[in-house]
């Protein structure tokens, strides 16, 4: 006799766990299923894990600042223990140091619409509040080897918006055990190294999934949640040709470099999107700094076709890329002789806004295109996805009439049809990590 469950979620990373907790607080006995060795050791393990809200679209920004409450309380949201104890949410707060890349007035308008409290910086504040800054003005963002990059600028940047309830979290791969945990409190259960070979279905409903082993697991409900796999997943139930929007996987390196001496970052630092520059950083463990690109023109992108076949490995462009921008920012910044730091997989859409959805298959349900900018958003993703899987399940025609989502926290209502499969190219994304 076959395995049941009422919901199979492929994928344990912080999206599929917290979908997981979510839907077995309200009684599905759901069932993750994840090709590796425990939760969240894929790209959720990679991620940066930064919590601000700095998106390009009005619905990115309040997800995200919805989603920083959840964080905020942690422990308290969970409910459940864990022998491992529980990641730390760290408010450093961010600083978003003003380019041409963004439409900053358009962001500040959406700060001001949710009621997200911000400050403006105007030069002289910003040289106050982070002296260890140039605050020499890059724009265009350009690689080192580029004549271009040693040349000195006259100009300044701007300025900055100042986000004092952002920050990062200390432990994303533990956030995923710490989920883990709470769902099986509630009688979720997750099977690890076990490779989901098929979706099957029947009668235009999905059925359940075969295993690479054999083995069939029945369920009227599953949830592709299997980050820089999901397009793997979406071929496998034949959904893609329903999708106006796809997902492929994107390579993607972050570096970790000392801080200045003298300085305690982990103090005085906060995480600053500098796209004028092209990176974004924040402080990490061991007094370090941990930095990545923002997709400025000039870096070239490495698409993967295999998600389980790609280099795991720091290589030179991205490191001198990256971490010599950082040198440009702040100047008296120690760069080591060996390069340290990690690549992983993104989960793109094509517009880089994400796909939370149905699919033209029944009891097939999407939370892909999540890697790069989303991990912050997982605790409202999971209740999200849980009240638009319930009202399909019961017969709500969300491709029509878009499932209402109310967040608990800041009470705006949030439609889940902004991030429908079906919509076209989003002109206002910014077509990078920021979202």
């Amino acid at each position: 006799m076959n395995k049941k469950a009422d919901a199979i979620i492929i994928g344990s990373g912080v999206m599929g766990c917290a979908i997981a907790f979510e839907m077995a607080k309200k009684g599905y006995k759901t069932l993750n299923i994840d090709k590796l060795p425990t939760a969240g050791y894929g790209s959720t393990s990679g991620s940066c894990a930064i919590v601000r809200f700095s998106y390009s679209t009005r619905p990115g920004v309040l997800l995200a600042y919805e989603s920083s409450f959840y964080w905020k309380k942690w422990a308290e949201y969970l409910g459940t223990a864990d022998e491992k104890g529980f990641a730390r949410y760290i408010n450093s707060g961010s600083v978003l140091i003003k380019s041409d890349d963004q439409d900053f007035g358009r962001m500040e308008r959406h700060f001001k619409e949710i009621g997200i409290p911000y400050e403006e910086w105007d030069t002289e504040t910003l040289k106050k509040k982070m002296p260890l800054y140039d605050l020499s003005r890059f724009w265009p963002p350009c690689l080192p080897d580029d004549e271009k990059f040693s040349e000195t600028s006259s100009e300044t940047v701007e300025g900055a918006l100042y986000n004092s309830d952002s920050g990062y979290v200390n432990d994303p791969q533990l956030s995923c055990h710490n989920l883990q945990r709470a769902a099986e409190a509630h009688g979720a259960e997750f099977i690890y190294n076990s490779e989901v070979a098929a979706v099957r279905r029947a009668d235009g409903r999905v059925i359940g999934v075969t295993l690479k082993d054999g083995q069939e697991i029945d369920a009227p409900i599953v949830v592709n949640a299997a980050g820089p796999h999901s397009f793997v997943i979406n071929r496998m139930a034949g959904v893609e040709a329903g999708m106006n929007i796809r997902t492929r996987p994107l390579r993607h390196e972050v570096h970790i470099v000392p801080a200045p001496e003298g300085v305690d970052f982990e103090a005085v630092g906060c995480h600053t999107s500098d796209g004028d520059n092209g990176v974004y950083f924040r402080p990490e463990s061991g007094n370090t700094i941990l930095v990545g690109g923002e997709d400025p023109e000039c870096d070239p992108k490495e698409w993967v076709e295999d998600p389980d076949n790609f280099n795991r490995k720091i290589t030179e462009g991205p490191w001198t890329a990256y971490v010599y921008r950082l040198a440009r920012r702040i100047p008296s910044l120690r760069i080591p002789n060996q390069p340290s730091g990690l690549a992983e997989l993104y989960d793109v859409a094509d517009d880089w806004i994400p796909i939370y959805d149905k699919s033209d298959l029944k009891g097939f349900y999407m939370a892909v295109g999540t890697s790069g900018n989303q991990y912050k958003n997982a605790p409202v993703v999971g209740v999200m996805m849980t009240e638009l899987i319930e009202a399909c399940e019961n017969g709500h025609d969300h491709d029509k009439d878009p499932v209402e989502f109310t967040c608990k926290h800041t009470g705006l209502p949030l439609s889940p049809g902004f991030f429908s499969r079906l919509r076209e190219i989003n002109p206002d994304s910014s077509f990078s990590v920021n979202g």
